[in-house]
């Protein structure tokens, strides 16, 4: 059994890391002074990430990604809290059907969802825009926060909220004052669940984009069209940078907040 345990670790760790080898080769050819992206390497250089930042259309695809990253995230972050206080905390006729169907995209194929989408907004006779890609990022990272924030809920006890509006405060009160505080790792947890989500969404905005928006991922697979740049090693390592390091700090700040709140 000794030996079994070993062994699977063993393929466990193979896996792994034939699984991340191709990212760890794209950080590591982004540092290459060498215009070919091969090795050996010639050199350590931060040149191609100045020629990133020098860039117009990569910086422009970057604000874009990021406001439209940050939108998703407040949008779906308050209507996720919205509909877990309903679910969970009041008796909602088809409360069953409506969590359903609220988490039902997370269970279709995104290139089923974009597909969707598109032929409906075709069907109202509504045109690409920004306001458009915005609402299918929502749509798409919504299940998301609700199924985050509706653990957290259903751990908090109904009877601590009770209490408050025992001695005065108003619904409203205890929401900001105990609900809120109690539930906050978990909203900001689901808010950086839809914005790493949005910033790395390519299928559903290569669908829904409007003409001459461009987001970092979709510069990407621009880029690639013509030739493989040591930019887009650069862009890569950034990309993984924001969208690794962005849930791993927002873990720590919740498990920092859960232990404040004694939870």
């Amino acid at each position: 059994m000794r030996w079994g345990w070993h062994l699977i670790r063993l393929w466990s760790l193979l896996v792994y890391g034939f699984m991340f080898l191709p990212v760890a080769v794209v950080v590591l050819l982004s540092f290459n002074a060498s215009q070919f992206g091969s090795f050996p390497m010639t050199g350590f250089s931060f040149r191609w990430f100045v020629e990133l930042w020098n860039n117009d259309a990569i910086m422009r695809a970057f604000r874009t990604s990021i406001v439209l990253g940050l939108l998703t995230a407040v949008i779906s972050t308050t209507l996720g809290v919205l509909a877990s206080l309903a679910l969970v905390r009041y008796k909602v006729p088809g409360a069953n059907a409506i969590s359903t169907l609220l988490i039902a995209p997370i269970l279709v194929p995104e290139v089923v969802l974009a597909v969707a989408l598109l032929l409906f907004l075709n069907f109202l006779g509504l045109h690409k825009s920004f306001t458009l890609l915005l609402f299918g990022h929502v749509i798409f990272t919504l299940p998301f926060v609700i199924l985050v924030v509706q653990a957290r809920l259903v751990s908090i006890r109904r009877d601590v909220e009770e209490a408050a509006m025992s001695l005065g405060a108003s619904p409203v009160q205890t929401f900001f004052q105990i609900t809120l505080p109690l539930m906050l790792p978990a909203v900001l947890a689901g808010a950086l669940f839809a914005f790493t989500i949005s910033f790395d969404d390519i299928t559903g905005t290569l669908f829904w984009k409007p003409g001459g928006v461009e987001t970092v991922p979709t510069q990407i697979f621009a880029m690639l069209r013509n030739s493989i740049s040591p930019e887009i090693n650069a862009l890569g390592t950034v990309m993984i940078v924001m969208t690794v390091g962005l849930p791993l700090i927002g873990a720590a700040i919740a498990r920092q907040l859960a232990r404040k709140s004694g939870t």
